[in-house]
């Protein structure tokens, strides 16, 4: 079940901006979340909120974060969701779970599932050239013996660069069609295998062969295939005129005062990459299929084996943390897209996403059904969102544990 009213309740924060704050704590609330037998339990939602929160206040503290929304999954429900700080400081607009950012990269395993349902009708094999399936497209220094595959796409091992190409919003440029950019900029410069190299590039060839093989416009087959069926109603490519009222400002903090100032909103080349608006409401409806084997709300997505081969690390040469953002460890490693881990004895997904102003993260705990998710807008805050997480799930298993009598 989701929260109705209570749930909409804004724990307004922000250091040093004469916030006020209200919190789940002081109602005094449980929630008993039904997700069948093995799954019901209550959650203690007055101590969830009095322990999580401050380490919400910490996260945006120390990482300089504007405003964030946050959700928590357990089994096949949203529990909790909340907004804290301003989406926009000028107006002082509260952040609500409806709030609306950029959730950059979080949304390039969207596409991986995407794909890998045409995967299931037969249109292709992991290990299959990625080549033979580009009609009149090819990729530019690529050795026919030592070709790139779908998996060395998917793990971003290709030997693609990273790419970008950034336009202004309001500007008179727009990005070109993906064909088009696809064939003036798609050229490996290593071979694959080598490294990993973290290609945005990658994911924009991944959305012209979902073109391919299903017939139907990139941004139309995804809008029916996944946000629809997991009625991800304020997630798009292009904000709907109601997302627009509701998105947050994106801010960097400037080194000289130490304010938050306002950033352009950026369109780019390499669009179908992580140029996505949502919800953190929505962000966990995407965690729920991950958690329930590819099923959300008796539909099926994806089959369990598939969703296994996402969560499952493809390189074990490639093993490590994801050093940038101080997430993982040894364990650590690509799936396919997802980054997959060990943590105390328990199987993790996770995946971060950044575009200028905004940082965002989601983090499932695979053998407890466990979900976190965050978007804000603050500028590369990636090692405070992953503390928070790896958090907010360690107090999920101590409540869900203690409320079962485990």
């Amino acid at each position: 079940m989701r929260w109705g009213p209570l749930g909409t309740l804004c724990s307004l924060w922000l250091k040093g901006a004469g916030g006020w704050g209200l919190t789940l704590a002081a109602l005094g609330l449980w929630l008993v979340v039904g997700t069948g037998p093995a799954w019901a339990q209550q959650v203690d939602v007055e101590r969830l909120s009095a322990e999580l929160e401050p380490a919400i206040h910490a996260m945006m503290t120390d990482g300089q974060v504007s405003s964030a929304t946050i959700a928590l999954v357990v089994g096949d429900e949203t529990i909790w969701s909340q907004g804290y700080g301003y989406a926009n400081i000028w107006a002082k607009t509260p952040a609500v779970p409806e709030t609306v950012y950029l959730i950059g990269s979080t949304f390039k395993a969207m596409s991986t599932m995407a794909l890998l349902r045409q995967m299931e009708q037969g249109d292709f094999e992991l290990d299959d050239a990625v080549t033979n399936y580009m009609d009149d497209l090819v990729i530019r220094s690529e050795d026919p013996g030592d070709p790139v595959t779908f998996r060395h796409l998917l793990t971003h091992t290709s030997g693609l660069p990273g790419a970008f190409g950034p336009y202004l919003v309001w500007s008179d440029s727009v990005p070109p069609p993906i064909a088009e950019y696809l064939a003036t900029d798609l050229e490996v410069v290593r071979p694959p295998l080598q490294e990993v190299v973290y290609s945005n590039l990658a994911y924009t060839l991944v959305a012209h062969l979902l073109e391919q093989f299903s017939g139907e416009d990139f941004k139309e087959h995804i809008r029916r295939q996944i946000f629809e069926p997991l009625e991800m109603t304020s997630t798009a490519f292009d904000p709907t005129p109601s997302m627009d009222e509701r998105l947050a400002v994106p801010y960097v903090v400037d080194t000289t005062s130490g304010k938050h100032v306002p950033v352009p909103r950026l369109r780019a080349a390499v669009w179908p990459a992580g140029i996505v608006y949502g919800t953190v409401e929505d962000q966990a409806n995407w965690l729920i299929v991950n958690l329930n084997g590819g099923v959300f709300k008796g539909t099926r997505l994806i089959s369990a084996e598939t969703l296994g081969e996402m969560h499952t690390r493809q390189w074990d040469e490639f093993a490590g943390p994801m050093e940038e953002i101080g997430f993982g460890n040894e364990t650590t490693g690509y799936g396919l897209t997802w980054w997959t881990t060990q943590r105390n004895g328990d199987r993790y997904f996770a995946h971060s996403g950044s575009v200028p102003g905004y940082t965002a993260f989601l983090l499932g705990n695979i053998d407890r059904k466990l979900g976190f998710a965050i978007l804000t807008n603050g500028n590369r805050a990636h090692p405070h969102l992953v503390r928070l997480a790896e958090t907010a799930i360690d107090l999920l298993i101590e409540l869900t544990s203690t409320d079962s009598g485990g």
